[in-house]
């Protein structure tokens, strides 16, 4: 009998902010594969590039702006740097992770494209804040080069940022690359940070400004795989919301009509809670005796066995 297939999404926690912290967090995330590799899953990872797409564009930009002989890289190509220098920590430790646990199975990075609308609504309204804080003098450049920017303060800081559109995925295009090798019984890793967003223009692909929610990804990602769960990890147990009342309020054990009744009320945070819950409700209601798991990334294994995490189903019996 074949293993069952899993879709794991890390989130950004298990990254940080600085190469060491990034090793370091992902051996927690290797831990989390491990166990769901001894709990007779075949899986397929995805994750977040925040902040990491937002380093590099960062540092592209500046070192344009040291040499105008240099062009500034277009988010595109930052969305694959991020792929490569994540998949090449994540891969390494889950590696090592395996073979610490007498387990040999191959773990594979896929630079991941995936198509979007052109006309997909988000490139009208754009919400994904990336980059460095500028100055007034730099963000009226950036708009007369046509980008979106918006003044925020926060604790590192306040000014200009830009900020860029966030579509929907439509189509993952290495998609039969991925199922080879899941079929071959490795490990993959793919669609890094919602996978690189491109438009298709006749035979070629040209990279969008853009970046892709990662969790939406995940939910497109593990339905074309026909994958029996769909895992997405984070720091909390479960994800929580306030009611009407202003209470807040756990979610532990939802059905689908539950979790699109709490869609429809506008009860979820549209930037953190809101993405999960929809990607997960989106992957488990078109096909029968789905899962979706959302949990704390160091209690994966448990959450597997339903024992924690907020868990969307759609059982038949």
């Amino acid at each position: 009998m074949d293993n069952k297939k899993i879709v794991v999404a890390l989130g950004r926690n298990c990254f940080g902010n600085t190469f060491p912290e990034q090793q370091e967090r992902v051996k927690k995330a290797a831990n989390a594969i491990a166990d769901l590799v001894e709990e007779k899953y075949e899986v397929v990872i995805t994750h977040s590039n925040g902040p990491q797409v937002g380093m590099i564009q960062t540092a592209m930009t500046e070192f344009a702006r040291l040499d105008p002989k240099n062009t500034v890289a277009p988010m595109s190509v930052c969305s694959a740097m991020s792929q490569g220098y994540i998949g090449y920590d994540l891969q390494n430790a889950i590696r090592s992770e395996l073979l610490n646990r007498g387990i040999y199975k191959p773990v594979s990075t896929i630079i991941t494209q995936v198509r979007v609308d052109p006309f997909d609504k988000a490139f009208h309204k754009p919400s994904k804040v990336i980059g460095r804080y500028m100055t007034k003098e730099e963000a009226d450049i950036e708009e007369h080069k046509g980008n979106y920017v918006t003044y925020e303060e926060g604790k590192d800081g306040s000014g200009y940022r830009r900020i860029i559109a966030s579509p929907l995925p439509v189509d993952i295009y290495e998609i039969d690359s991925i199922k080879a090798l899941v079929d071959a019984k490795q490990i993959v890793i793919a669609a890094g940070g919602g996978g690189i967003p491109v438009l298709q223009q006749a035979q070629a692909l040209k990279g969008a400004s853009a970046i892709i929610e990662k969790d939406y990804t995940a939910s497109k990602l593990a339905d074309m795989l026909d994958a029996d769960c769909l895992m997405i990890l984070t720091s909390n147990d479960y994800v929580d919301y306030t009611d009407a009342n202003g209470e807040k309020k756990e979610l532990s054990n939802i059905t689908v009509e539950e979790a699109n009744k709490l869609i429809d009320n506008n009860l979820l945070d549209p930037l953190t809670t809101l993405p999960k819950i929809e990607a997960c409700t989106r992957f488990v209601e078109t096909k029968p005796n789905r899962m979706a798991v959302i949990t704390n990334v160091l209690k994966a294994k448990s959450g597997i066995r339903g024992h924690i995490g907020t868990i969307i189903s759609n059982k038949t019996e």
